[in-house]
């Protein structure tokens, strides 16, 4: 419910508020235009499904992720970093640090994490106004960046073997098995839009969460949509880096990766752990390039990546730091 203060008599949402959920839209909207390639590079990569089609289905399927399972990560994202209760000048910077960062990459067609960008700009304004941060909690999150990558890859790479094993065994109906693994790739796509909103809309409107002025349902609606409207304004820029740019994908290999990437994303959804949705999907696709050789994956595509992965939470905490001490002191 909003707060509302009375002006001549008469009920007026405040404008801090307006700015608040503006922030926390701006942050999903940045997850829909970078994130969207992680659910549908793959299969546009191969050719299965045109842009269109697929950007309405990860609206779809990111809307409903984050209204039935996005309160996970909002959670850990609202109190589980930094322990103390953020005043509204922390909350703002930490979202508009942390979404601008995400547009940078975005631009320059790099898939980086929002995942990252949020809890490194949480973890700078903590810092920032002496509050009480929850570094084992941190840890863990940081260690879930480096495991689920690995995670995804190593399904990946063994399901791209079953694969490989089933369509060598039944060559002569490999039409039909290719039609088949083409909608299974279809649906995987949607299954990682779903994981998606689930793990992803939290971090828009978790700094947001305990701030009492929207329900929860409403903050993850909020989350939910801002992400479908990212994805079908800005979605297209990131999808050739992850569809072509790391590894040539047939369409079983983009079911592989998609299946893979969606059960890790899930997993750590689950648990309340913020996961990189770009790293997941990444680590799948390298993992099926890997059944081909090592050759077949783009190690500079794959550098470019890394130290995009690197340099987003340290830039977001950084700034965040250093513009809510600016503004403190200008405000104050």
């Amino acid at each position: 419910m909003f707060r509302f203060h009375n002006q001549g008599g008469e009920a007026a949402i405040e404008p801090i508020f307006i700015l608040l959920l503006s922030a926390s839209a701006y942050v999903g909207w940045n997850i829909g235009a970078n994130d969207t390639a992680n659910c549908i590079g793959t299969t546009m990569g191969c050719g299965l499904i045109s842009f269109r089609n697929a950007v309405i289905l990860v609206a779809v399927f990111a809307i409903m992720g984050a209204m039935l399972q996005g309160h996970h990560v909002m959670k850990t994202i609202g109190r589980g970093i930094v322990k103390t209760d953020l005043n509204y000048l922390a909350v703002c910077v930490a979202l508009v640090c942390s979404g601008f960062f995400v547009t940078l990459a975005t631009f320059f067609r790099i898939p980086t994490s929002t995942s990252q960008a949020i809890v490194g700009g949480v973890v700078g304004i903590g810092l920032a106004v002496g509050a009480e941060v929850n570094f084992s909690k941190f840890i863990l999150i940081a260690e879930s960046w480096i495991v689920c990558p690995i995670l995804v890859m190593t399904l990946s790479f063994s399901l791209m073997h079953v694969i490989r094993i089933i369509l060598r065994r039944f060559e002569t109906s490999s039409l039909l098995f290719q039609n088949a693994f083409g909608w299974l790739a279809i649906l995987s796509a949607c299954y990682v839009a779903y994981s998606m909103g689930a793990n992803n809309a939290g971090n828009a409107v978790g700094p947001v969460a305990n701030l009492d002025i929207l329900t929860t349902k409403v903050l993850l609606l909020i989350g939910g949509v801002s992400i479908a409207v990212g994805a079908i304004t800005y979605g297209r820029r990131v999808a050739d880096t992850v569809g072509k740019g790391i590894t040539p994908l047939d369409i079983p290999g983009a079911f592989a990766a998609q299946v893979s990437s969606a059960l890790g994303m899930h997993l750590f959804s689950v648990l309340g752990i913020p996961v990189s949705t770009s790293s997941a999907i990444v680590g799948a696709v390298v993992g099926v390039g890997l059944v081909k050789g090592v050759r077949a994956i783009s190690r500079r595509t794959i550098l470019t990546i890394l130290i995009g992965w690197f340099l987003t939470p340290v830039l977001a905490g950084t700034f965040s730091f250093i513009l809510y001490k600016i503004l403190n002191f200008i405000l104050v």
